[in-house]
């Protein structure tokens, strides 16, 4: 029987051109009980991927979407191992779609139901793990940390590293979107320590090396570390052409520019490896530097208006340009004001080309933080620079030289007392 299917149905390279899929997988289903040697299987199995490849080049989500519900009776089959292996595989090419067509969760949702079902322990703590990411992909923070929790306390149970790995750094990423850096910080030490003791592929150590650089970034400020982190990140992403070497290079600029040395952004854009990557996301990081250099906030606000894509909505690079932006703005202000004692707002707001009541918010705002001394006449709409009183220390130096000579004069008496 298993042999007339086989006949019957389309040669495994040409599922979805002769035949429909839907009655080629609805055979499968029907002689789900008849048995099917190895090479048959592994025919099978792969025509299966096969077609959840073309659909995903072809962007057919909701065939895709079919595709994983039919072919549950053919996994009988399979061991479970490659039953797992399988499902993971089209549950990944779906959500790697990006086609957001709104089911995403459900589809994972119902794909964990069945696995629960059908006892499959592992394939159903793998997809457990893809519906976190996928709850971080979605900003929904609280659900991914529940989860996450309960699916840790499993895994450590079992010692499956390799996907205790996986939850710690998604675990370590959504505590970093909550702006929770020691538990953010945490989690990832948890997954390098997990990562050590077993083989990872480059692709996750690309992951957590992007996590280390991002989080020295944000909790300590420490850019220089934090470059050194983004380069590993780059090279393992670029060993195995993964798009997200694009994104470590980027962060590797943003530490570049944020460490004042813009110039060397020029070089590393230019080099070997990043000429391929070349396109906007570099474009926005090199216009960035050159208003850096500039010191011109004009460039920098042109720059963000440009790329706004590639800038404003990456939220790593949008924070740190924030930083780098007020620094700018203060630094500008500083210069501007330093020759005066006394400046009308309105002309230091037209020296810097920005809004009057942006300019004096900000004036404000660095006189409370004690950038320098002054105050705002909001009836004449001056601002009053004071010039830091210095202490005369002539006072305090006689005080010294007597205390001195105080000194000698004792040690004196007291050797001549001694002679005596």
């Amino acid at each position: 029987m298993a042999g007339s299917m086989m006949i019957e149905t389309p040669n495994v390279h040409g599922i979805g051109e002769k035949m429909d899929p839907v009655k080629y997988l609805a055979k499968i289903a029907e002689e789900e009980n008849q048995l099917m040697d190895e090479e048959q299987l592994k025919e099978q199995e792969t025509g299966i991927m096969e077609l959840g490849s073309k659909y995903k080049s072809e962007g057919n989500a909701q065939d895709l979407q079919k595709l994983i519900q039919m072919i549950r009776p053919f996994t009988k089959l399979l061991s479970k191992a490659k039953a797992a292996k399988l499902v993971r595989g089209l549950v990944d090419m779906y959500l790697d779609m990006e086609a957001t067509t709104g089911y995403e969760v459900e589809l994972c949702k119902e794909c964990i139901q069945w696995a629960t079902e059908e006892k499959r322990l592992f394939l159903r703590q793998a997809l457990e793990a893809r519906l976190i990411a996928l709850y971080f992909d979605r900003a929904r923070y609280s659900d991914a940390l529940a989860l996450g929790s309960q699916l840790l306390k499993e895994l450590k149970k079992l010692d499956d590293k390799n996907l205790l790995v996986e939850v710690q750094l998604l675990e370590s990423k959504t505590y970093h979107a909550l702006s929770n850096l020691p538990k953010a910080r945490a989690a990832l030490t948890s997954a390098r320590t997990t990562a050590n003791s077993i083989y990872i592929p480059p692709k996750v150590q690309a992951q957590l090396d992007l996590q280390s650089g991002i989080l020295h970034a944000s909790e300590e400020k420490d850019f220089k570390t934090a470059f050194s982190y983004f380069y590993e990140a780059f090279e393992q992403y670029d060993s195995v052409e993964d798009p997200n070497a694009l994104k470590a290079l980027k962060y590797m600029l943003l530490s570049k520019i944020m460490l004042n040395l813009p110039d060397e952004v020029t070089t590393l854009s230019s080099g070997k490896l990043s000429l391929r990557y070349s396109g906007t996301d570099l474009d926005a990081m090199k216009a960035v530097a050159a208003s850096a250099k500039n010191r011109s906030l004009k460039d920098f606000q042109a720059a963000v208006k440009t790329y706004k894509t590639e800038l404003e909505q990456d939220k790593i690079v949008s924070k740190h340009l924030d930083t780098l932006y007020n620094n700018m703005l203060e630094q500008n202000l500083c210069r501007i004001i330093e020759p005066y004692s006394r400046v009308q707002v309105e002309y230091v707001a037209k020296k810097i080309d920005l809004p009057k009541d942006q300019v004096e918010r900000k004036l404000s705002q660095m006189i409370l933080d004690r950038k320098f001394l002054g105050i705002l006449d909001q009836e004449t709409g001056v601002l009053v620079i004071f010039t830091p009183e210095t202490r005369d220390t002539t006072c305090d130096n006689v005080i010294e030289t007597i205390e001195a000579m105080n000194k000698v004069v004792d040690r004196l008496y007291q050797a001549a007392k001694k002679l005596t």
